[in-house]
């Protein structure tokens, strides 16, 4: 079983995801800086609120630079995928910059609320290991009000107002824009297929 280390960004979703993983049976440790990571197989970045904040957490316990040394698979999750990116406008923030491109305000369309809050469908354009098991159109929870548009490393897609990035790869560096944690045994699927060894 691979040992996971969920990093600790001080941010609100860190129990909920930690739950998620004690209910699958997981082997993990809440993780506050890379020397307490040595030991993890897989790291999950979780996050909720601002990337400014969040950015200065990790850029403070020296996660920008090891997770850019990319050596060992790493799921973000909600804000956590954000900060993969590039940059952000929220603030125009400095992101890890794992993976290419720009975080950009949510643009729902008429008649739907900002920020995007809610279940939606997934629409996968890839074969994505992340979606083993999980059936075409599955919902899961969103709760965002920033997003990564449609683009080269989408992975799968939902719509809210235009197509956005739901789920994100580039190689062993992953990100669900969703709440796993929070989406039923949809969102167990993709936690396991992630702890159990999908790239």
């Amino acid at each position: 079983m691979a040992r996971i280390g969920l990093i600790d960004t001080s941010t609100a979703t860190i129990a909920s995801v930690g739950f998620a993983l004690e209910r699958l049976g997981a082997d993990y440790q809440l993780v506050r800086d890379p020397d307490e990571a040595r030991e993890a197989d897989r790291l999950i970045l979780p996050g909720v609120g601002a990337a400014g904040p969040a950015m200065a957490v990790l850029r403070a316990r020296g996660w920008d630079e090891a997770l850019r040394r990319r050596e060992r698979p790493l799921l973000g999750v909600c804000l956590g995928m954000q900060l993969l990116f590039d940059r952000s406008e929220e603030g125009a923030v400095a992101l890890l910059g794992l993976i290419p491109g720009e975080i950009v305000r949510l643009e729902p369309g008429a008649g739907r609320a900002w920020p995007h809050m809610g279940w939606n469908r997934l629409e996968a354009m890839a074969d994505e290991p992340l979606l083993a098991g999980v059936e075409p159109g599955a919902y899961v929870y969103f709760v965002h009000g920033y997003c990564a548009p449609r683009g080269a490393y989408t992975a799968a897609q939902t719509r809210y107002g235009a197509p956005i990035t739901a789920i994100a790869r580039d190689g062993e560096l992953v990100g669900c824009q969703f709440h796993p944690e929070r989406s039923g045994s949809v969102g167990a699927r993709i936690l396991a297929n992630f702890t159990e060894g999908a790239p």
